[in-house]
């Protein structure tokens, strides 16, 4: 009896997937490098206020100021369902799509439904300006 089509493409592409394993030893996905992305200048410091912050809608950013002259930024995305937070208001980030709120100091979820924390950027200042890098 003759061998099918589709057992002859199924074996080879078997023996196929076999010599990569063991050319590579596995076949994981290669991990993703995510890239680098230049320096960014948000604008003056002075627009984030003590005790506050702003959302920087663009870049996709909050930053905020808990104490003077100490500047964090996080990602703007909120962790529940992906909308962007809107205001930063009594040391809060919020998100008013459904009423998640953020530590402004380290991210973390003071009010759910969300129940990751935003993810931390990097920003500094330099000649007054806030730069995320």
């Amino acid at each position: 009896m003759r061998p099918t089509r589709r057992t002859v493409l199924t074996s080879a592409g078997a023996a196929a997937a076999g010599s990569l394993v063991g050319a590579s030893g596995s076949l994981a996905a290669p991990v993703p490098v995510e890239p680098v992305a230049d320096p960014v200048v948000l604008g003056p410091a002075t627009d984030v206020p003590v005790g506050g912050g702003k959302v920087y809608s663009t870049e996709m950013v909050v930053v905020t100021q808990p104490v003077a002259g100490d500047f964090r930024a996080f990602t703007s995305t909120c962790t529940h369902w992906g909308c962007q937070v809107t205001a930063v208001e009594d040391d809060q980030i919020i998100c008013r799509c459904h009423g998640s709120r953020f530590s402004a100091t380290d991210g973390s979820v003071t009010v759910g439904p969300a129940t990751l924390p935003l993810s931390p950027k990097t920003v500094i200042t330099k000649d007054g300006q806030i730069i995320l890098s």
